[in-house]
């Protein structure tokens, strides 16, 4: 069984057992987190949300919070002297899904 979860502005298929990266939550390693905005079940019984799929939700355990790796920003422009180099790191949570509940 499978569904697709909206969280962080993204849309993200999971299944049971895996582990997956989203955009920062505020929630402590080691607690629960439940998405409610589920958009689609599939398997053997397939529900479709109109947007969402009523009563079913995907619980999930915080398994870490991090940063991603060091993204560098250049921008430049030629003939005018002017370049500025900035570097990003994006916030991340990494979730380990428990249970659909369909």
């Amino acid at each position: 069984m499978y569904a697709i979860i909206e969280t962080g502005g993204k849309q993200i298929k999971v299944e049971e057992g895996q582990a997956i990266t989203i955009e920062k939550l505020n929630v402590a390693e080691g607690e629960t987190v439940t998405f409610d905005k589920v958009l689609f079940v599939g398997g053997e019984n397939v529900k479709v949300g109109s947007p969402l799929v009523e009563g079913a939700s995907v619980t999930a355990k915080v398994q870490k919070q991090g940063r991603s790796k060091k993204l560098v920003v250049f921008k430049y422009k030629p003939k005018k002297n002017y370049h500025k180099k900035q570097g990003h790191r994006q916030p991340f949570t990494k979730v380990v899904i428990e249970k659909i509940n369909a």
